[in-house]
């Protein structure tokens, strides 16, 4: 995409070092919003880099505590009247969203979806998220996402084949190694279309569930006989009506953790591990992050746009902060994780960064600015198929 002057539009927008970081993260954002429009106009689109700023200045989404840090030119009570009027009248492209984050994906290697669902109430109103992320590693965002009207109730089939759906047309099948989810996501229908689509995947059963042998016997994964610690493993076995593999370890208290799928049988344990992404991804985005189940949002439609912006400023944060990780590597712990998850790393140096003293000929203010760069010329220029590795 060019720009008046015959130049790529990354171009347009290098500004002198004199300008505060802040500005010159919210014009980078802009740039990238142009590329790929959330929004039509370019005044919503510097809104929304102004939010996310303000989210992550704020790690808060309250409007009145955003408002604090949207634009420094005009009155609190302003840009809160002006949050409001987005929300209430504005529509963004979530599929624009999503192709922003496949974006900010590696260019090689498998990619992993996981699947989990998060609820949480405020007063009568009752907030029922299903959620797909996006990543290989410890490098997960969200994908696509629907707010569920049943009562804080389980997701049914029809509704998780229905955002998987979006997101393979996103990825295409090629591009997807795995699918991984917990004890909700279970039932024939469901297991069945996962099978019969071609993707390999790994999901936790709960205990009740019968294994089925090829002679026709049943018998529940309680008969048989582990002690604690033990594994058992079906290279072919009926569960739910659909033919896969199962892995079944005796956990203490008579629990069991029975992985069903279609990964390679010695490998469902291991990716199953992988799950904890998810888990991380909403404990940033709501307790340890962004507080997002604080908001006080009660419309469907208005929580669907905060879950984008917040979406939208946690992918940046985790990109800043494996930026910085690769420059600078956190240290580990005993346990072997990382002292300051790669979010919360990333979330620190740009609320840092985005402080009036801050210089922005510092190497770290350099290193982000050149993340926002790579991410501009990449939609520009390198919009190219990617090879996906499980």
């Amino acid at each position: 995409m060019l720009n008046g002057a015959g130049r790529p539009l990354w171009f347009q927008r290098q500004q002198s070092p004199s300008r505060p970081v802040k500005q010159r993260l919210i014009a980078k954002i802009t740039t990238v919003l142009q590329l790929v429009p959330l929004v039509g106009h370019l005044s919503r689109q510097k809104f929304i880099a102004q939010f996310v700023i303000g989210l992550i200045k704020s790690r808060n989404v309250h409007f009145c505590e955003v408002a604090q840090h949207l634009n420094d030119a005009v009155k609190p009570a302003s840009n809160e009247t002006r949050i409001q009027h987005f929300f209430r009248t504005v529509q963004p492209d979530y599929l624009a969203l999503a192709r922003l984050v496949i974006a900010l994906l590696p260019a090689t290697g498998k990619l992993r979806l996981c699947l989990d669902r998060t609820e949480w109430d405020f007063g009568r109103c009752q907030v029922n998220i299903l959620l797909v992320t996006v990543g290989c590693g410890a490098w997960h965002v969200p994908l696509y996402w629907e707010l569920l009207d049943n009562r804080s109730g389980n997701s049914n089939a029809a509704q998780r084949i229905a955002v998987l759906e979006a997101c393979v047309a996103l990825l295409g099948r090629e591009r997807i190694g795995l699918v991984l989810g917990d004890r909700e996501f279970v039932g024939h229908m469901w297991l069945k279309w996962l099978k019969d689509n071609g993707l390999n995947f790994v999901m936790r059963l709960p205990k009740h569930h019968l294994l089925t042998a090829e002679s026709g016997s049943r018998r529940a994964i309680a008969d048989l006989g582990l002690s604690v610690g033990q594994v058992r493993r079906f290279a072919q076995v009926q569960v739910d009506g659909v033919w896969g593999q199962a892995w079944v370890k005796a956990l203490e208290g008579g629990e069991f953790l029975f992985l069903f799928g279609t990964s390679g049988l010695t490998s469902l344990g291991q990716f199953y591990a992988k799950r904890w992404t998810i888990e991380q991804c909403f404990q940033n985005l709501k307790g340890r992050g962004f507080n997002l189940e604080n908001s006080h949002l009660r419309c469907h439609d208005k929580l669907r746009k905060l879950v984008a912006l917040v979406s939208l400023a946690y992918a940046f944060c985790l990109s800043v902060g494996q930026a910085a990780d690769r420059r600078k590597p956190l240290a580990h712990k005993n346990h072997g994780y990382r002292a300051t998850s790669l979010s919360r790393h990333g979330l620190n140096i740009v609320r840092q960064l985005t402080r009036p003293e801050t210089d922005a000929s510092t190497k770290v203010a350099r290193m982000v600015e050149t993340l926002f760069d790579w991410l501009i010329r990449q939609i520009t220029l390198y919009q190219i198929p990617v090879e996906i590795v499980g």
